[in-house]
């Protein structure tokens, strides 16, 4: 390996890069440590949503060569499959993140001097609006530059196609093939024609607004309850430039901001980790809502498409819902809300994922609303809606990592439509009379308490991305027989594609591609999942457990009950934050 990252290293000082990125690499191979063979190792793989990784010279790091290469192998893919069209079109946006604005415009440069029309955002926009300039404006792919969430030394590229959703099968393996095609430079038209470069911004918020608009339900309770106090933060990211207007078109005049959060500034400087799931990342935000007595928080993620939410409990005191239990109200409200305005017809939808509470399922059901489970990831939500497209309505849909989306022009996950349906949400139970803590205890009454939790471990780097495999493999030659003392009923190897009855020895075909994903479900309804991230170094085990809540005064007890069960589940699987 040594020898193999030493000649991949030295072919980039030998090759045509510039000269400051020959220094770094001089640099690397001067110091022969760790970090020379974390750069050159490997190719930064372009999997089935794009690139992510840290930023950095080398084959294994997001830097404009790699972005380009990237690029170059879409193009080739682009024009294969659109080889009749007059025109091909792509969109392109981009975050605040270190380095966005030029791998946006290395991107463009490279389809414009492939002959494809690029609609370039004139500067950062939420993903979701990228997913729906690509329907808007007819494009046959997009690309935003983002890395989502992730550290400040992370950078990505997310693909999108022609209906404005993260590419899938068939294209996702097509595009990979193209992408790994491309082995050198020389294979990259970097030098676009700048006129085959438009600038977008205002015209493209103005449509998308109007959208979001469009997604109403309660408009007079909006109007008795204007002056709901929301404290937004961006967590220096997109959001910024949406979110607040969004807010206040639909009718909210209180809007509360977090200064110092809404610079928009890849080094995060106010946070550890931009991500709303995260309790230190509000921090300023629930200090803001103490100081002026807010009635909610709303933070959004640096591209603008996971959301949070703190609400108050009944002592006043601000709690974060994580993203089951805020998927979980939204699609009550939104739910109920089209039964009473009469929008049910019994060919509606919404859409979870398998590692997504059961509660939504429950709700759906109750609502005679169909409900689909697809794997992680967003661009298999969109995947249903578009199979369904012109036959059934999509509602909603939702995934535990604070993703959610109502309608079908955005096909991702949408913090801008999000934060409205929320606040709306909230001056629903406000007429009512109610907190959305209130509404939510209505909720477990009604459904159950579904809690769930999720211990993520990180594994950097290649030996982490090899204990990762490992784990997995034992945990498919050793599987779980009991979890906590329940009997493990059934068990759901997505990599093998087949369910195991664990009572009976019966073994069924599952209805999903394969993925390297096993879910342990026991006789007690407890479900255990584990899978490596697709887009971090980690490895992920997801915990879901429920009860009966008889009393809203026992949701504190019961909580608790379920608290300590997610402790033993763990200590039995050894595994830990």
């Amino acid at each position: 390996m040594d020898t193999i990252v030493k000649q991949r290293a030295q072919q980039w000082l030998d090759g045509s890069y510039d000269e400051e990125t020959k220094a770094q690499v001089r640099a690397l191979l001067e110091a022969d440590n760790a970090e020379l063979t974390e750069c050159f190792y490997r190719n930064l793989e372009f999997g089935t949503g794009g690139l992510r990784g840290i930023m950095g010279v080398g084959t294994n790091r997001m830097n404009k060569y790699t972005v380009g290469m990237a690029t170059q192998g879409l193009a080739n893919y682009l024009r294969k499959k659109f080889p009749d069209l007059p025109e091909i079109k792509t969109a392109i946006a981009y975050d605040c993140r270190n380095n966005s604005p030029l791998f946006a415009q290395i991107t463009a440069g490279v389809f414009a001097a492939n002959g494809i029309k690029v609609f370039l955002f004139e500067s950062l926009r939420p993903t979701p609006e990228l997913s729906f300039a690509v329907r808007h404006l007819g494009c046959q792919g997009g690309v935003v530059i983002t890395a989502s969430h992730n550290p400040k030394a992370y950078n990505g590229y997310k693909a999108y196609w022609d209906d404005g959703a993260q590419v899938t099968a068939p294209h996702d393996k097509h595009i990979i093939d193209e992408v790994t095609g491309i082995t050198g430079l020389s294979q990259v038209k970097f030098e676009g024609n700048e006129n085959a470069i438009q600038r977008i911004g205002k015209e493209i918020d103005e449509a998308y607004l109007a959208s979001v608009m469009g997604l109403t339900l309660s408009p007079e309770a909006v109007a008795k309850h204007p002056g709901l106090r929301i404290v937004y933060t961006p967590l220096h990211g997109t959001g910024v430039t949406l979110v607040p207007e969004a807010l206040k078109r639909k009718g909210f005049t209180n809007i509360i901001h977090v200064p110092e959060q809404d610079v928009p500034d890849g080094n995060f400087p106010t946070v550890i980790s931009p991500n709303p799931e995260e309790p230190a990342a509000l921090q300023m935000a629930l200090d803001k809502a103490r100081h002026t007595g807010a009635d909610i928080i709303i933070a959004t993620d640096p591209d603008a498409d996971r959301t949070g939410l703190a609400i108050r409990n009944p002592a006043g005191e601000f709690m974060l819902l994580n993203g089951n239990q805020t998927n979980s109200l939204l699609t009550y409200y939104i739910l109920r809300r089209w039964q009473e305005l009469g929008k049910l017809t019994g060919r509606e939808y919404i859409i979870k994922t398998i590692v997504t509470t059961g509660l939504m399922q429950r709700i759906g059901e109750h609502y005679g609303v169909e409900v689909f489970d697809v794997f992680t990831g967003f661009k298999y939500i969109a995947e249903v809606i578009r199979a369904q497209e012109g036959k059934k309505t999509f509602i909603c849909g939702g995934e535990e990592s604070f993703g959610f989306n109502i309608g079908e022009f955005v096909r991702d996950k949408d913090a801008v439509t999000t934060s409205c349906a929320i606040a709306e949400m909230a001056a629903w139970a406000a007429e009512q009379g109610k907190s959305l803590f209130d509404v939510l205890l209505d909720v477990y009454m009604q459904f159950g308490l579904f809690k769930e939790t999720l211990i993520a471990i990180t594994k950097e780097g290649k030996d982490g991305l090899e204990q990762i495999r490992e784990m997995m493999k034992n945990f498919r030659r050793r599987p779980l027989q009991h979890i906590d003392g329940e009997s493990v009923a059934l068990i759901h190897d997505y990599l093998a594609s087949e369910t195991l009855d664990v009572r009976t020895g019966e073994r069924r075909p599952l209805p999903f591609d394969k993925s390297d994903v096993l879910q342990y479900i026991t006789a007690g309804g407890t479900v255990v999942s584990v899978r490596p991230s697709g887009t971090e170094p980690k490895i992920k085990f997801y915990f879901s457990v429920r009860a009966h809540l008889p009393r809203r005064e026992d949701y504190d007890s019961v909580s608790n009950t379920l608290d300590e069960k997610f402790a033993r589940i763990a200590e039995e699987l050894g595994v830990k934050n």
